[in-house]
């Protein structure tokens, strides 16, 4: 028979009259440590629903679904699968649309279906073919960043005259006596053109 060691003998009363490691959680809540990745948030007024997070996410937990009829994003984000890795807070491109806090042991459940989020998003799409081209909120954030350059393509100076109604597209009466099916551009173009001197005489 193998006597213990002196220092296990140590090990052994020390371990018994001190403080446990782990937390009586769920009898007490936990404080994680600093830095700890915990649930994903997401902030609802940052997040643009623009597919980034999905497209990096390794397990898979972001997915999305495109409604053209209704035109809305549905983004469905499943904790049950999420690893905590942090990848969509580091690859979110508004940098504030989602964030891990220090939620983490209130997740467990006996119903896996708790653990799914959903968000809904308006959609862009396109007048000429019907495809889908992002979210309406994405490409605001864009025009915010970017600023009068943006305004640069068709596509643009339709979704800003949505914002500033310069034009109707409705006013079929316009398109017939002038017979340009783009006439309502040109009143956005000249808004365009000031934006951009503007932005140019800053400098």
């Amino acid at each position: 028979m193998k006597y213990p060691k002196l220092r296990e003998v140590k090990e052994a009363v020390t371990s018994l009259f001190t403080k446990a490691y782990t937390t009586d959680f769920p009898q007490k809540p936990h404080v994680p440590e600093k830095g700890y990745r915990g649930k994903p948030v997401v902030d609802e007024e940052h997040c643009v629903g623009c597919e980034t997070c999905a497209n990096v996410c390794p397990p898979h937990a972001i997915t999305f679904h495109d409604d053209k009829e209704k035109g809305i994003r549905t983004i469905v984000r499943d904790y049950g699968k999420c690893i905590f890795c942090g990848q969509c807070e580091e690859h979110c491109i508004t940098g504030k649309g989602v964030k891990l806090s220090d939620e983490i042991f209130d997740l467990a459940t006996f119903n896996r279906d708790e653990l799914v989020e959903y968000q809904e998003r308006e959609l862009l799409i396109c007048q000429n073919c019907g495809e889908v081209i992002t979210t309406k909120q994405h490409m605001e954030f864009l025009y915010e960043k970017l600023g009068a350059h943006a305004y640069s393509s068709i596509l643009n100076l339709n979704v800003l005259n949505e914002k500033l109604q310069l034009s109707h597209p409705d006013d079929t009466a316009v398109e017939v006596r002038d017979k340009l099916k783009r006439k309502d551009m040109f009143n956005v173009i000249a808004v365009q053109n000031v934006l951009q001197f503007t932005n140019y005489m800053r400098f």
